[in-house]
């Protein structure tokens, strides 16, 4: 069977494609399917017209210019590699487009193919339209396009159980939603060592709190709050702050630890390259997740605590959404009630004092990762929707 994934931009610098799509198809080509991806890299125009081959899948980047020609020069390709299924990522710009001319396309009889839409996150009203400077004119149709698309495809592939939610209150029929939760992707063997991590940033054998995130899934002044705490209970604890903010949170935040007296014991590393990130994770001793209870939290279902998991990071996260499904709580995490810092700050200070605990959960959330979120284990089910 051949598949044709298309996606709204490229591989880089955004994530859904290299971290969701890519994955999946790597998975299905070892069962012995074709696939090939189809991307427009309109935020990475260097890779405009490239094409390579990674582990057996095609990925082929169009052209972009122009602009409008995009949506037609991604479903041409797609159609000329005669596909049985079209697989279409986001039902948002480009690919959301490119899927419209699809779904025509078929009507009339010119095209055979399935077409299948995945989405990973909520775009209109009160998900990204919130959170991304769009003009008016873009959120209505951006807006319009995710509630096309989802009610035009012959199944949806859900990141999240709140998404599957919200396509069945759409009415589309529960028999075509699938719930497809993002896997674990292997992180590079790092070329340095936790111990030279911890010598490199000054981190002696203090006990290291790590924040690695975009920050704006949480509310700062809460983060603060849930951290003085601790620093007040643990003055010789240290947090390592991995990742740089989406709207340049992190300089906020870090003007709040200067407020608040702590922010010599943050060690601000910034963006580090994935070559680096397993030892920076193993140079921690706890992992800490504020998530606040948005819809957009709900619906996303997050790479990075993935990543931490995957590691063996022994993590602290505020119980929305998907992180419930890949902590049990005192088991391969630790959960709190969304808006808990003294809870937060209590599990903190536990774990950070206790660490047998810290090397069981750590153990068991790898196990958890391994058994549950293996990219092998989730394209079986999605054979069930491109065969019916």
């Amino acid at each position: 069977m051949r598949v044709a994934m298309l996606g709204p931009f490229g591989l880089k610098p955004k994530g859904t494609m290299a971290v969701r799509a890519l994955p999946l198809a790597k998975a299905l080509t070892r069962r012995g399917y074709d696939v090939a991806l189809f991307l427009p890299p309109w935020s990475y125009p260097q890779d405009g017209g490239r094409v390579w081959e990674e582990n057996g899948v095609r990925i082929e980047n169009v052209t972009i210019a122009p602009r409008a020609q995009i949506p037609f020069r991604l479903l041409a390709r797609a159609r000329a590699f005669q596909p049985d299924v079209i697989h279409i990522f986001k039902p948002k710009g480009y690919a959301g487009i490119a899927q419209w001319l699809g779904w025509q396309a078929r009507r009339v009889g010119r095209m055979r193919a399935r077409i299948i839409l995945d989405t990973d996150d909520w775009e209109g009203a009160g998900g990204w339209n919130e959170l991304e400077p769009y003009s008016w004119a873009q959120k209505k149709f951006f807006a319009w396009q995710e509630q096309w698309g989802l009610r035009h495809a012959d199944a949806v592939t859900v990141a999240s159980r709140a998404l599957e939610t919200i396509v069945w209150s759409l009415g589309v029929a529960r028999e075509k939603v699938l719930y497809l939760p993002n896997g674990a992707n292997p992180l590079p063997v790092s070329d340095v060592t936790p111990a030279q991590i911890r010598q490199e940033l000054g981190l002696g054998d203090a006990p290291v709190m790590l924040l690695y995130t975009r920050f704006f899934e949480f509310d700062l002044a809460r983060a603060v709050e849930i951290l003085s705490r601790v620093f007040a209970r643990m003055p010789n604890a240290k947090l390592l702050l991995v990742g740089k903010g989406l709207f340049g949170e992190e300089k906020k935040f870090l003007e709040m630890a200067a407020a608040n007296g702590w922010r010599e014991r943050v060690v601000d590393a910034g963006w580090v390259e994935a070559e680096k990130l397993r030892a920076y994770f193993a140079a921690s001793d706890v992992g800490l997740f504020p998530f606040d209870d948005t819809l957009v939290n709900r619906c996303k279902c997050s790479v990075k605590l993935i990543d931490l998991l995957a590691n063996g990071v022994p993590v602290v996260a505020e119980a929305v959404g998907q992180v419930r499904e890949y902590i049990s709580h005192n088991t391969s995490g630790m959960l709190v009630a969304p808006n808990d810092v003294n809870g937060f700050a209590n599990c903190l200070s536990e774990l950070l004092e206790d660490r047998e605990k810290r090397a069981w959960l750590g153990a068991n959330a790898v196990g958890r990762i391994k058994q549950d979120f293996d990219w092998s284990r989730l394209a079986a089910r999605v054979e069930e929707v491109y065969r019916v």
